[in-house]
């Protein structure tokens, strides 16, 4: 089984990525494959709704000249994805609203491509709007008939300077648990086929 977890904040090494590599530890100790990929920062177009990934059904998007497609097959390939931003304005990043719009559709035009992954959004937040950008990303993958796990709090972790987050036990706890949730599904997938 493999999760990936996928970055959309511009700041490399930021409180967002250390979220989701905390997450991917447990998943990794318990002896699968887990990537991490970053996205924010990097060009990524929203969807432009030409309905052309309907039309050509090949698992891409027709947008050739930024990240997406190299993500999408990534997730295709990924049995969970976690998805990760900062809260900027109480949302996403604009990088991970065109990676989670583009491949809601790109999904959906391929026969439900998404169905039954594990999905989980992490986000990191100075002090507020964590909730919000977790629920919007959430709510492509339950549109995409994806397996939301739950935690013992919300998904996020709180600080304003990179690194800050290691200073939220509470969040880094979480982080941990999420990522044992994860592993847990993935014993209970592997033993049902």
């Amino acid at each position: 089984m493999k999760a990936l977890a996928i970055n959309g904040s511009p700041r490399k090494g930021g409180n967002t990525e250390i979220l989701l590599r905390k997450a991917l530890e447990p998943i990794a100790a318990a002896g699968h494959e887990t990537e991490y990929m970053q996205v924010g920062g990097t060009r990524i177009r929203g969807c432009t709704a030409c309905g052309a990934c309907r039309r050509m059904r090949n698992k891409r998007c027709v947008i050739e000249d930024d990240i997406f497609n190299l993500a999408f097959a990534k997730i295709a390939a990924a049995d969970a994805v976690l998805i990760g931003s900062p809260s900027y304005f109480a949302d996403m990043t604009a990088e991970t609203k065109a990676l989670v719009d583009r491949a809601g559709f790109v999904g959906l035009a391929n026969g439900g491509l998404l169905r039954r992954k594990i999905g989980a959004a992490v986000a990191a937040e100075r002090r507020g709007g964590a909730v919000h950008v977790m629920d919007s990303i959430h709510h492509m993958f339950l549109m995409s008939e994806m397996v939301v796990p739950g935690s013992t709090y919300w998904n996020f972790g709180m600080g304003v300077e990179p690194g800050d987050v290691l200073k939220d036990e509470e969040g880094l706890a979480n982080m941990k648990n999420l990522g044992e949730q994860i592993a847990w599904l993935f014993k209970l997938m592997e033993k049902n086929g």
